[in-house]
């Protein structure tokens, strides 16, 4: 199983990378902090300092179209948050 199922890029996680050296990460639910801790390490050759992990609640969306307004829902997902020790970084533009 893939544990890292791809990176939390946005403003906030981008500037909190920059100043408190922390990145985010979409994960499986049933997975849990010691795996996920793991998984970063060997995938990015970091050291984890600490991780806080969350579950994302589902959130209603609705759009305008020609037909009308269309309904759905996006689903829950768990979020991991990784703190990494001073002096390291991950670079998510390296593949690009």
């Amino acid at each position: 199983m893939n544990i890292l199922l791809k990176p939390v890029i946005t403003e906030k996680m981008t500037q909190q990378g920059e100043d408190l050296n922390r990145y985010g990460f979409v994960v499986p639910k049933e997975v849990n902090k010691i795996e996920v801790k793991a998984a970063v390490e060997e995938m990015y050759g970091v050291t984890v300092k600490s991780i806080c992990t969350m579950i994302m609640p589902s959130k209603k969306k609705s759009r305008n179209t020609k037909s009308g307004v269309i309904s759905g829902k996006i689903g829950s997902y768990k979020k991991a948050v990784v703190t990494l020790n001073e002096g390291e970084i991950i670079d998510f533009y390296s593949n690009i």
